[in-house]
């Protein structure tokens, strides 16, 4: 059995290699190859070509990387023609991976999305594409899968799979207690600056001037950088040194889970990393840097109530959350007030951290992996049991 999958996020990345981890252990002789990165190389996936390479968002940022992604997608149809693999896996990256989608289907390659595309978000409309490239929705949330299911799109609702590596991350206890031990015994404060370098770029800045404000208001808080790659790692100190903010800080690279774990409480751009917050019952900030033209449309269309998982999860704020474009004075003054308000009056955080307890218990299910497994087994089964008997009757 061979599964051709494509991801394009560092998160993605990781889903797809804990998933092949768990097909290959179920059943050795399923040979995997596509797309992806580090982490599914590392389970024994034949990259094609690393696509978290070229993680980006937003339309300018895409424009110049088009000409690439083509030339990936012809490669792509190229080899579904001479060697098509029984199924397709696509991992997120919607932009990229509905063209892969478009191509399996078209020569009669079965075609699953995991993490399937927040269409419920930012695109309802698009639900088309789905309905005519995709066979089978994998949904990692309730509301998700509702909200597919009643569109008319074959979906299932699995889990997310990021409660599982929470769970089977044996987390590093020496380094969690170093970092929960600080000289002036004050509050552990988390900053998590994103995984794509556009995401450092855009928003370290600004959080750099939160933590001025902070520190300035409470200074004996100890800030906790979990950084994605030592580059991140590099640029977050060299900023620090350019704009001269004096704050306790230290940056830690391939630690997040040790530094949520050690931290009172985050401040973190969004993205899925809320909901290991949401396992770890962790409270957050979350801070989403954009133009003013995406702020604009942000709040004309209202697209979305909430951008962050938890939140959506919750159906409340409960990780206060900020869209900010333009001059982010008014929210870095926000923002700071906040963090100041739980570093100074542990009540409102105590209560913030037993809201996110009671949701947690309610959601952060684990096997999301191992019934994912289970389900692409089952289908390609089914599948192989189809085409057997066609050809039987032929």
């Amino acid at each position: 059995m061979r599964i051709f999958f494509s991801a394009g996020e560092p998160s993605g990345d990781q889903h797809a290699a804990h998933l092949i981890q768990e097909l290959r252990g179920r059943h050795p002789e399923i040979q995997t190859e596509g797309f992806g990165g580090p982490e599914m190389r590392d389970q024994g996936c034949r990259l094609q070509f690393e696509l978290t390479q070229l993680a980006v968002m937003g339309f300018l940022r895409v424009v110049p990387m088009l000409a690439k992604f083509r030339r990936l997608v012809i490669q792509a149809e190229a080899f579904f023609d001479e060697s098509p693999p029984d199924a397709v896996v696509l991992v997120d990256f919607p932009g990229f991976n509905w063209w892969i989608a478009k191509a399996a289907k078209r020569r009669g390659i079965p075609v699953f999305y995991y993490m399937p595309p927040q269409l419920w978000a930012w695109a309802p409309w698009r639900i088309r594409r789905v309905r005519k490239w995709v066979d089978h929705v994998i949904c990692a949330l309730p509301f998700e899968y509702e909200w597919y299911k009643s569109r008319g799109v074959n979906a299932t609702w699995v889990g997310h799979p990021f409660f599982d590596e929470v769970a089977s991350h044996r987390l590093h206890a020496d380094l969690v207690a170093e970092l929960r031990t600080t000289e002036s015994d004050g509050p552990v404060i988390a900053v998590l600056p994103g995984s794509r370098d556009h995401e450092v770029d855009r928003n370290f800045p600004v959080m750099l001037d939160v933590i001025c404000k902070v520190s300035e208001r409470v200074p004996n808080v100890q800030w906790v950088v979990g950084n994605y790659r030592q580059q991140h790692k590099d640029e977050c100190l060299q900023m620090q040194a350019d704009s001269g903010v004096i704050a306790n800080m230290t940056c830690h690279v391939d630690r997040t889970s040790e530094v949520i774990e050690a931290a009172d409480c985050c401040f973190m751009v969004s993205g899925s990393i809320s909901l290991e917050l949401l396992a770890r019952r962790t409270p957050g900030i979350v801070l989403y840097r954009v133009g003013r033209f995406g702020r604009l449309v942000a709040r004309v269309l209202m697209i979305c109530r909430y951008i962050t998982l938890t939140n959506l999860i919750a159906e409340k704020e409960l990780m206060p959350e900020f869209i900010s474009g333009g001059n982010p004075d008014a929210d870095v003054a926000a923002i700071a007030d906040q963090l100041t308000k739980w570093c100074l009056y542990p009540n409102s955080l105590i209560q913030c951290q037993h809201e996110m307890s009671d949701l947690a218990d309610k959601t952060a299910v684990t096997g999301a992996t191992q019934r994912t497994a289970e389900l692409l087994l089952t289908a390609l089964g089914e599948e192989s049991a189809r085409a057997d008997e066609a050809s039987h009757a032929a």
